[in-house]
């Protein structure tokens, strides 16, 4: 476990598109089912984090030494009938620092930031066999199911999503 980590949420991009960037494009060249394929290019990587951030999309970054090495997304559901869930989305760790509580702790923040929003209810998807279905298990996340060939490798294997879901 790595105990300096420090979890902040971001509020303005700008400032942290480049290592936001840098961090998406190792996560995906380690092979990580985030909606990308390698080879990543640094202009679309900038160009997708420009454009996360509204007021329905709560960003966390993790920070060691004042780099990061971490994210997460808490999104807000704002539908008239899903005003208590969220989603969790594009959990990242660098690849030189995973297995060290990194991911674990994204999550406890933006869990405790969906309570503090009024959420009930998370959900989740990732694709079947990675290690990020055994985070999701340990700490209380339920699968609710399987989508068959949801998600393309680079190879061009599809493969399956798993379906979580957490109430509190």
């Amino acid at each position: 476990m790595v105990n300096n980590v420090q979890i902040e949420q971001v509020k303005i991009i700008d400032k942290h598109v480049d290592e936001l960037s840098e961090l998406l494009i190792q996560v995906v060249e380690d092979d990580a089912s985030i909606g990308f394929l390698p080879p990543l290019q640094l202009s679309d990587a900038n160009k997708y984090w420009l454009n996360v951030l509204n007021p329905e999309v709560l960003l966390y970054v993790a920070k060691i030494n004042n780099q990061i090495v971490g994210s997460v997304q808490l999104q807000l559901c704002t539908k008239q009938n899903g005003g208590h869930r969220a989603e969790i989305a594009k959990l990242m760790t660098h690849p030189n620092y995973r297995r060290n509580g990194i991911g674990r702790s994204l999550m406890n923040k933006a869990e405790e930031r969906a309570k503090k929003e009024g959420r009930s209810l998370l959900v989740l998807d990732t694709r079947e066999g990675d290690p990020s279905n055994h985070l999701y298990s340990s700490i209380g996340y339920i699968q609710a199911g399987k989508i068959p060939y949801y998600a393309k490798s680079a190879n061009g294997e599809l493969h399956s999503t798993v379906l979580y879901y957490k109430s509190f």
